[in-house]
């Protein structure tokens, strides 16, 4: 993090300075705004947390419920999300507050019918990530959104006591083309209503989206016809992986998965209840809190459990739900028209918690979403664009529904195979579907914004469509040692590393220096082309380089001026665009990640964190290709 850039500011670095046209707290709703977020859960609080840090767009989130969340609902945290939370600055706030799932174990019937752990599984095999996988309520991660929001230029707080009653777009009108109907939610104001135009609005308003049936779309999908319960509680027991993650499957009554909170007391468990009807919901049982914890102690049996409080409960059915739109705009008028309205999160995709993947999921269809929004609204990409978000978005969403409903049929499986291997059948699967739960097996397909593999044996660490896979390097300038990932911030720009040949210091005649040569003066390069008159030269692609040598063989000031360049109002140097291999710690990022050593090469990286290109340093037009692709010509 950078800051003193324009002259020193104390405080809190993390509180931007306002913008002259913030709406305070407690203003009148706006008449327009660029952006309309409906729904301040996971998804919506995500890409509000990516605008509300571009002073120039105005946007608006609005939330039916009165104020933020409390307690309840998702908890678990992939490590890709954690990723992305880095990128956002908050990283490591969750890390210490969480609980870190280290170990899941499963306990099944043994030979005398009494409960036995017969696996365990390490959670997060070596070398996935840096990150950990972790549990922590839901409203804390809406918190530290919230915190960015509130922080930003803009200071953007919801509107609580809003929901969208209903839209209509103007495919032919260029400035504000939809028309909001908000209706109140407040008590004593219930279906006082009032319109709000929008450039773009996003459904982040869940299952029953609103958003979605104003555009036409319908969830489709199945339902499993089983009930299960969820409940947050402090409890003493003599189960000995009670701080554990654990799937227990009793003889007779079912199973149940542990999923130990944050603080070391709060633990979390999904039971599984009653099989239902074909028309039967769960709500028409009418069970309650007081059954979910008699079902739980009868699976635990012979173990005991005393429950003390508690936190939070629900009843819910299993469906594997995925939506037919992902924006308003026909199949027949793609080629003439981008999407003005766009879903994510729940109103897109609907299934069990049991995988732990629907914030994660939701969170990475707003990631995806932000950075494609802020280019086209500050005139960076052409609208187009955004329908990028439908294609990529949708076979996300459905390899999550597919996974998911093979998921839960394995959990809630019954039969002998479960202690017929080495493994019970669950953990077996589990096993075979970490890569999946890390939030890893997402690859988007060549297109504009994913070149094709020509060239991935250049980089074979870092895999053409996925993320990008940080490892350890150390900054010349400070010979700081940090991830190569953490330098990517939420803020709407490419990257692009350098990674050199063998032999090349950086200096001049060296092939680093020369393409950094051609990038910063060379009318035909992508910085030269797609940053604006008066912009930084990194404002829209950030350059970056990473040598093969030790920190202390090689001279910073040899380095071209790309890497090292004025910034801010006084010219100050920018020291940390340049990088070496962690030799001391001998982890050694051309080793780790599979770069050429003899050639070097260029990785591309999207904003979103996803590999976009692979490139030798000579490639000058597939490079400049690359990005005329996305981005206009503003130069």
């Amino acid at each position: 993090m950078q800051y003193h850039q324009n002259g020193f500011r104390p405080g809190d670095p993390d509180i931007s300075v306002t913008s002259e046209d913030h709406r305070a707290r407690g203003d009148r709703l706006p008449d327009a705004v660029d952006v309309l977020i409906a729904g301040s859960g996971p998804a919506g609080l995500c890409l509000a947390a990516q605008l509300a840090r571009v002073p120039k767009i105005h946007t608006m989130l609005v939330e039916p419920k009165l104020g933020p969340m409390e307690k309840g609902q998702a908890d678990g945290i992939s490590v890709r999300t954690m990723e992305m939370f880095q990128a956002f600055g908050f990283a490591e706030k969750v890390m210490r507050e969480s609980m870190w799932i280290n170990q899941t174990t499963f306990w099944a019937p043994g030979a005398d019918v009494t409960l036995t752990r017969v696996a365990r599984v390490q959670d997060v095999p070596d070398g996935t990530s840096e990150m950990p996988h972790v549990l922590i309520n839901q409203a804390r991660v809406h918190d530290m959104f919230l915190d960015i929001m509130r922080n930003s230029p803009q200071r953007l707080a919801p509107d609580y006591g809003w929901k969208v009653a209903d839209l209509k777009v103007d495919p032919h009108a260029t400035q504000y083309p939809v028309t909001v109907t908000l209706e109140s939610t407040e008590p004593g104001r219930e279906g006082q209503s009032t319109t709000v135009r929008a450039n773009y609005v996003i459904g982040c308003d869940g299952a029953r989206s609103g958003v979605r049936r104003a555009i036409g779309g319908q969830l489709h999908g199945d339902a499993a016809h089983q009930a299960w319960g969820v409940i947050d509680l402090l409890a003493t027991t003599d189960f000995p992986d009670w701080r554990m993650k654990s799937f227990v499957r009793s003889p007779d009554d079912g199973i149940l998965m542990v999923l130990p909170r944050e603080g070391g007391h709060l633990v979390r468990l999904y039971v599984e209840l009653d099989n239902l009807s074909e028309d039967e919901r769960a709500a028409d049982r009418g069970m309650n809190h007081d059954h979910i914890i008699a079902k739980a102690q009868r699976i635990f049996h012979p173990f005991k459990l005393d429950v003390k409080e508690v936190v939070w409960w629900s009843i819910y059915e299993i469906g594997h739900r995925l939506t037919d739109k992902f924006d308003d705009v026909p199949e027949v008028e793609v080629a003439s028209r981008a999407p003005r309205v766009l879903l994510a999160g729940d109103a897109c995709h609907t299934h069990s918690p049991k995988a732990g993947q629907g914030m994660n999921v939701s969170m990475g269809d707003t990631f995806n979403l932000g950075w494609k929004l802020i280019s086209v609204l500050t005139g960076r990409a052409d609208a187009s664009l955004l329908h990028s978000y439908s294609g990529e978005r949708r076979a996300a969403a459905k390899g999550l529904v597919d996974f998911d409903h093979k998921w839960s049929r394995v959990v809630g499986a019954r039969g002998e195979e479960d202690t017929s291997d080495k493994l019970p059948r669950v953990a077996r699967a589990f096993v075979d579907n970490l890569p999946f739960t890390c939030g890893l097996t997402i690859q988007y397909e060549p297109s504009a914004l994913v070149g094709a593999d020509t060239y991935q044996h250049l980089a074979k660490g870092f895999d053409m469509g996925m993320r990008f896979h940080s490892a350890p390097v150390i900054r010349l300038a400070d010979a700081r040692p940090l991830q190569l990932g953490h330098t990517i911030d939420a803020d709407a720009r490419f990257r692009l590393f350098i990674f050199a040949p063998a032999g090349d210091k950086g200096g001049a005649g060296g092939a680093v220096a020369s393409l950094c040569e051609w990038l910063q003066f060379d009318p035909a390069s992508a910085l030269r082309r797609h940053t604006a008159k008066g912009e930084d030269l990194d404002a829209v692609i950030d350059t970056r380089a990473i040598l093969q040598q030790a920190f202390d063989t090689l001279d910073f000031n040899a380095m071209p001026t790309l890497l090292r360049p004025p910034v801010g109002r006084f010219g100050l140097c920018d020291y940390e665009k340049v990088f070496c291999a962690d030799l001391k710690r001998g982890e050694d990022v051309f080793d780790l990640r599979g770069i050429h050593r003899a050639s070097g090469c260029v990785v591309i990286v999207r904003p979103d964190q996803y590999v976009g290109h692979i490139l030798p340093l000579s490639a000058r037009d597939e490079l400049a290709a690359y990005f005329s692709g996305i981005l206009r010509v503003r130069g």
